[in-house]
């Protein structure tokens, strides 16, 4: 095993990759705006000033790099603030690794968003299900700012060559442990909240993953390191979509012109394709809402789903 710096180690995603990693034997340093785990050693920094990160870098010598550090919801805040401030987080990290010699693997959390899904003049994709070959075509800060994340990746990936591995990957809706348990998700509603109204997960495509089930993807990919593709991103998602009916049905509903391309995803199958994970690295994810929702929420997702028809 090996030291891994966990940047965003105190967020919706970051909690859960700080413990997956730690549990399963790495030294895990956390680095963030704000406290998180005391369970790991922490660092409160701006993770956007590279001086603090590369100082940081330096004193813990990690092997491994793992980038979640952003403004994490589109729209959270005004356009101009999330693209500087997502742009120079990714100028530090790499600035900051790429000072350090010891550094080998920085993996970056990039966003399925940048596919352009939801954009206010139409978008169509070119299959179903969507997977790392569909066209970037971001339409948001946001979006825009994790296609840089992608960039960079690429681009530091083509000018240190074979001395580190730079590679990204785009977690789908994350849901966080405690938000089985009726915490709010990101957008304010709860997890049974977004099953009984598909207009709440229709935004995202209805996709999603476990939080614990990203950072077992997490630490796959650092334990695969220098044989990681360069350059290369992922998808991470459930093996079902955040929907009680299929989407086959549901999507030409919301994304219009859908109706072909939609056709194979029937019973419990997503819009989003893990199958590059799968090949790559072994990865599959392990939870379900079916299996993760409390019994008393599926319930009230059942009795809703069966008022609405």
């Amino acid at each position: 095993m090996m030291r891994v710096l966990v940047t965003g180690g105190s967020g919706r995603l970051g909690r859960s990759v700080v413990q997956v990693l730690a549990e399963r034997g790495h030294e895990v340093v956390s680095v963030d705006a704000a406290e998180g785990s005391a369970a790991v050693r922490e660092h409160v920094i701006d993770c956007a000033d590279p001086g603090a990160l590369a100082s940081v870098i330096a004193a813990e010598r990690p092997e491994a790099v793992v980038a979640l550090a952003a403004i994490a919801v589109p729209f959270s805040a005004p356009e101009a603030v999330i693209l500087r401030q997502n742009v120079a987080l990714v100028s530090a990290l790499l600035e900051a690794t790429m000072r350090d010699g010891g550094v080998r693997t920085v993996i970056a959390a990039s966003s399925p968003t940048v596919l352009g899904y939801g954009a206010p003049h139409g978008w169509l994709p070119e299959r179903l299900p969507l997977d790392e070959e569909e066209p970037r075509r971001p339409w948001n800060a946001y979006a825009l700012s994790k296609l840089v994340v992608e960039e960079a990746m690429r681009s530091a990936g083509r000018s240190v060559g074979d001395r580190m591995r730079f590679v990204s990957f785009r977690p789908c809706y994350v849901i966080a442990p405690e938000e089985w348990r009726g915490a709010p998700t990101q957008q304010g509603h709860t997890v049974a909240e977004r099953l009984a109204d598909p207009d709440l997960s229709a935004p995202a495509l209805f996709n999603y993953v476990d939080a614990r089930d990203a950072a077992a993807f997490l630490d796959l990919a650092v334990q695969a390191g220098p044989e990681l593709p360069q350059g290369d991103t992922f998808f991470v998602g459930a093996a079902d979509a955040l929907a009680t009916r299929p989407l086959a049905e549901l999507l030409p509903r919301y994304v219009p012109g859908t109706e072909e391309l939609a056709a194979g995803l029937t019973g419990t199958a997503p819009a989003f394709s893990f199958a590059k994970a799968e090949r790559v690295l072994g990865w599959r994810p392990q939870r379900s809402w079916r299996t993760e929702l409390a019994d008393s929420e599926q319930g009230d997702v059942q009795q809703g789903t069966e008022g609405a028809a």
